[in-house]
């Protein structure tokens, strides 16, 4: 079957790893404090502030939410109220000018050109859909939004779990068959792979593998379409 969608990964994959660990993670924490207390009264960050009492089990206190945001911060982790929490942070700084979204040139320009023969693209990020919509919407590029067709978070499915690459391809409407998932992570591709997607994996740095289990690229512009 012939490709007619695209689902791709952000980290490491479109944009650098650096950007994100760099730039995003510590401008949301350097910023988390004075946002949350700032926007304590907005029904959307109040209702965040519930979700991450709800995933720690017991009440908190507003200084005490903000700990504990921080220390997932620092631990990595992809949490729904703290990915979307770091996406409003996120908002503010791209509309201020603080930064612009990280995008591989060769991404950008097959992206673009994908978009234009008619393929349907799509993102899947451990980030939230806002944070996404950010990064490609004050992008290097300009605004990349115009080029997909949606977006995928965490809410649909951990990016490790095979069921969230099948509730994925539901979404779209096709057949895995005709999906090409790309990432820069195995376990990722693993599990796309076992629904039946293509698989792609972007190695930005280092050496290819020829032990890999997936076929690998270092640049869009290798991708075989």
């Amino acid at each position: 079957m012939s490709i007619k969608a695209i689902v791709t990964d952000i980290e490491g994959t479109t944009s650098s790893i650096a950007f994100v660990h760099d730039v995003l993670f510590p401008y949301a924490r350097e910023h988390m404090g004075s946002f949350i207390r700032a926007h304590r009264s907005d029904e959307m960050v109040s209702g965040l502030v519930a979700d991450v009492c709800a995933e720690v089990g017991r009440s908190l206190g507003e200084e005490e939410v903000i700990a504990q945001l921080v220390r997932w911060i620092d631990e990595d982790k992809k949490i729904t109220p703290l990915k979307a929490l770091q996406g409003l942070i996120w908002q503010a700084g791209y509309r201020s000018g603080d930064f612009t979204g990280h995008v591989y040139p060769d991404a950008y320009e097959n992206l673009k050109k994908w978009q234009q023969q008619g393929m349907m693209l799509y993102v899947y990020s451990s980030g939230s859909v806002k944070a996404q919509q950010l990064l490609f919407g004050y992008s290097d590029f300009g605004d990349m939004t115009p080029l997909f067709s949606g977006y995928f978070d965490t809410r649909i499915g951990a990016k490790r779990e095979t069921r969230a690459y099948q509730k994925i391809a539901e979404a779209i409407a096709l057949p895995a068959a005709e999906i090409m998932f790309l990432s820069d992570l195995t376990e990722e591709l693993d599990a796309a792979r076992r629904v039946g997607m293509r698989t792609i994996q972007l190695v930005r740095d280092g050496a290819l593998s020829s032990k890999a289990s997936h076929p690998q690229v270092t640049r869009f512009d290798e991708i075989p379409l």
